[in-house]
């Protein structure tokens, strides 16, 4: 399934585009703690689904990693890209696409997009608070 479908469809289904909200309907346990090298982490685990979020981030870097976050979640439930990532020579740089990607069709809407249109990349980027690489990746897709 495309990601733009599936988050359409989790949109319409938890009424919001705020994952601090979604994830207040689904069965995530949301650990916020002072993490070293990684903003934030998606681990299934005993049929949980936790989310560790760097406690030290802005609320919009908060909300971008939860996002992303929901992603792996949402996309790659099973698999264990800090474990690839460390253990095996598995290139995990499709999953993380993919998760933000994700993320910036959750929290930036092509309503949003369109209300910007005559922004530059960089104005939304301020606007926003997100990366101009996401905000590139967002548009392209």
């Amino acid at each position: 399934m495309c990601i733009k479908r599936r988050v359409s469809q989790l949109v319409r289904k938890y009424q919001t585009r705020d994952p601090f909200e979604m994830i207040k309907g689904l069965n995530v346990i949301l650990v916020h703690y002072p993490l070293e090298g990684v903003r934030g982490f998606y681990q299934y685990f005993q049929r949980n689904n936790i989310i560790y979020l760097d406690e030290r981030l802005s609320e919009a870097e908060q909300r971008f990693v939860l996002a992303h976050e929901l992603g792996h979640m949402f996309l790659h439930k099973k698999a264990n890209a800090i474990f690839m990532d460390t253990r095996t020579q598995f290139n995990t740089d499709k999953f993380e696409l993919e998760a933000n990607l994700f993320a910036m069709e959750l929290l930036l809407p092509d309503s949003f997009l369109d209300e910007y249109r005559d922004f530059t990349i960089d104005q939304i980027s301020r606007m926003t608070g997100y990366h101009k690489r996401l905000i590139e990746l967002r548009i392209s897709s």
